[in-house]
């Protein structure tokens, strides 16, 4: 098992608090791993096993308990019998219907006999009623498939001898969906992997939830955002793009698809930044994939798209090391990303910029040109698969592989 520790040092703190601990994101991301980790801490911490309840209600052993009331009955029972604390690990919660009554009836009756954690696979996991019922009482953590440190980790564990650099450009291909990882599966496998786990998301976690009247539309308009991660359309242009391809659909349509999308955590969002202004600008966001190696398994081109593929991996990684992240835009020039993250001496902000190779002096000049027109002091950063780097005018150049394996930036 990989120790996901960035996500583990996170959790460890609410570990036996009050507050209930939520895990989130997409399908097959790792949020069930993550509460064998905790388990396996609590452990280590000479907690019994036999004072943890685990249930999964993708399983089909626990389909009796997806009517709520028959679910609050059993868990009552099962806390009654058990001494001392009990933790309670339910996997992928948004199976029950109306799951969050029996949250908040466990948390208000037994309180601090029991120290609950949840999964789900969808953002409104914590929307509505929930989010009435247990306001201040929860706090969420977003798990992402594996980034590059963690996919290297995983394929030492499986005797891979394939230096750093050759396992980024299978890395490239086949993204880091944790089950894939720690397999030597044929490349045609994986790929046929990653296809069912998308078309799980689009089904279970958008089609049906969202009662979707037109799921060939969902994936016309899917597959045209995968094919521009990182660049900037609107919902017009999606429009009128179906309607080349003889498909009609109103903007208010494809607004809600994409929405779904993200509540799904199919896709990521990213709202554009004025510099300058210092102000969210209204209209374009761009949106990245959660897994490149999805992406790859859909409709191919990682490596002819690499450049955009290189943007999405490094958004996730940054992501996963805890920044909020946007595009920046100052002047007549786009900046790839602002992290942005709290410190305890107020807030961290970076500005990243992301290239595959500069091949000329002419593409060093365009790539440097966004981050030197910024003027205020923070750091500035310029990503490339170089080998050499050379830093100029306050702005690092770095390798992006190295950067990827450096966990101390």
């Amino acid at each position: 098992m990989i120790i996901r520790s960035n996500y583990l040092n996170d959790v460890i703190p609410f570990i036996d608090t009050e507050l209930i601990k939520v895990m989130t994101g997409v399908r097959r991301s790792g949020k069930s791993m993550m509460l064998t980790m905790i388990q396996e801490y609590l452990l280590a911490k000479e907690i019994r096993r036999d004072q943890f309840i685990t249930m999964n209600f993708e399983e089909l052993i626990f389909e009796p308990y997806l009517e709520y009331h028959a679910l609050n009955d059993y868990l009552e029972a099962q806390i009654q019998q058990i001494e001392g604390k009990v933790y309670l690990f339910l996997d992928e919660i948004q199976e029950v219907q109306q799951f969050e009554k029996v949250i908040n009836s466990l948390r208000a009756t037994f309180q601090e006999r029991v120290d609950i954690y949840i999964t789900g696979s969808n953002a409104k996991l914590l929307s509505g009623e929930l989010a009435t019922l247990l306001g201040g009482r929860y706090v969420q953590f977003e798990i992402y498939p594996f980034k590059f440190s963690e996919y290297v980790q995983g394929r030492r564990s499986v005797a891979d001898e394939r230096s750093n650099q050759e396992l980024f450009q299978a890395y490239l291909l086949e993204g880091g969906m944790p089950f894939l990882v720690a397999q030597n599966m044929q490349y045609r496998d994986r790929v046929n992997y990653l296809a069912d786990v998308y078309n799980s998301i689009i089904l279970k976690d958008i089609i049906e939830r969202e009662s979707i009247r037109d799921p060939e539309l969902l994936r016309r308009l899917l597959s045209y955002v995968l094919g521009n991660i990182g660049r900037t359309f609107s919902a017009n242009s999606v429009v009128k793009y179906l309607k080349n391809e003889g498909v009609n659909a109103s903007v208010t349509t494809v607004l809600n698809y994409l929405s779904f999308a993200v509540d799904a955590y199919a896709i990521i969002p990213l709202r554009r930044y004025d510099i300058q202004g210092k102000r969210f600008l209204g209209s374009q966001e761009k949106y990245y994939v959660v897994d490149h190696g999805l992406r790859q398994a859909i409709i191919g081109r990682n490596e002819e798209d690499v450049e955009l593929i290189l943007e999405n991996i490094v958004l996730l990684e940054l992501m996963a090391r805890g920044y909020e992240v946007s595009v920046g835009k100052t002047n007549q020039y786009e900046v790839d990303f602002i992290a942005e993250r709290k410190g305890a001496t107020g807030i961290n902000r970076k500005y990243v910029q992301v290239s595959y190779l500069l091949a000329s002096a002419e593409t060093r000049m365009r790539e440097f040109r966004p981050l030197k027109e910024i003027q205020d002091n923070y750091e500035k950063l310029l990503l490339t698969l170089d080998l050499f780097t050379s830093d100029a005018e306050g702005i690092r150049h770095r390798n992006l592989v190295e950067w990827l394996l450096d966990e101390n930036w």
